[in-house]
């Protein structure tokens, strides 16, 4: 419990201190989160491509930005490259299940690199396109509220599962409260943090804690299925990369939806 503790407040104090410090800090972390991201779902799915980590690094700077618009044409093209040499490696593979092959390596760039670009981007999606970092702050605060009080409501009143085929311990009662103190919370923050309304903090909260839980199920059934209990263990006590950050990698498709798409135009 003390290792789990320490490397906890050690893994919160790094992302804090990134997110608030600087944007190049901020997209270093998360590049280095991306990365490692690859490196354990490709181990998870038992696969080897060196092309994952070119893709998702291609990519990753074209989601940045600080780009100009021949640069993220360069960029999309070496991309697209990258890609293609998917295609060459299955082609000349000694696997006989190239529909596999292929299904798995881009299973792996839609789980562990497109997300990572969305989260790269969340900041950048106000109306100023300034680097805002507290609104990127504001969603994780939600998250770890969220996944805090659902397990505490869950523990204590708990008694009906939520889909206990893939997550035994979690519930209808933990779910639904950790929704409603999440919303609570999310008032509180649009109070003191201004980016947005109180309204709109109140509804990305509801975003947060309904698509933070199904990435959290989802990760569940993946780990399920390829017989693992952690994506990895470089945070001792927690698990790997993606332990750590399930939730946020299946919801920030949503979140960069919701502030770029509508967001954008009820400002």
């Amino acid at each position: 419990m003390l290792t789990r503790a320490l490397s906890g407040v050690v893994f919160v104090s790094l992302l804090v201190f990134c997110m608030l410090y600087h944007p190049i800090s901020f997209l270093g972390l998360f590049y280095l989160f991306m990365v490692l991201g690859i490196y354990e779902f490709s181990k998870m799915l038992k696969i080897k491509s060196y092309w994952l980590y070119s893709i998702g690094t291609l990519l990753f700077l074209y989601s940045t930005p600080y780009l100009t618009n021949t640069t993220s044409i360069l960029i999309i093209s070496l991309a697209s490259i990258a890609i293609l040499f998917l295609f060459l490696n299955a082609l000349f593979s000694k696997s006989n299940d190239v529909i596999h092959l292929l299904g798995t390596q881009f299973l792996c760039i839609i789980y562990s690199i497109l997300p990572f670009l969305f989260i790269a981007k969340i900041p950048f999606t106000t109306s100023s396109n300034l680097y805002e970092g507290e609104l990127i702050l504001g969603v994780f605060v939600l998250i770890w509220a969220n996944d805090t009080f659902a397990y505490l409501i869950g523990r204590s009143l708990g008694k009906h599962k939520l889909l206990e085929r893939v997550s035994p311990k979690k519930t209808m009662e933990g779910f639904f409260g950790g929704v409603l103190v999440t919303m609570i919370i999310s008032y509180l923050i649009g109070k003191y943090v201004a980016i947005i309304t109180p309204t709109q903090w109140i509804i990305l909260g509801a975003i947060v804690s309904v698509f933070g839980v199904l990435g959290d199920l989802i990760a569940s059934l993946f780990k399920r299925q390829t017989g693992v209990k952690d994506t990895g263990n470089i945070i001792p006590g927690h698990g790997g990369i993606i332990d750590r950050l399930d939730s946020v990698i299946f919801a920030a498709p949503f979140i960069f939806i919701y502030l770029k798409l509508i967001l954008a135009y009820v400002s």
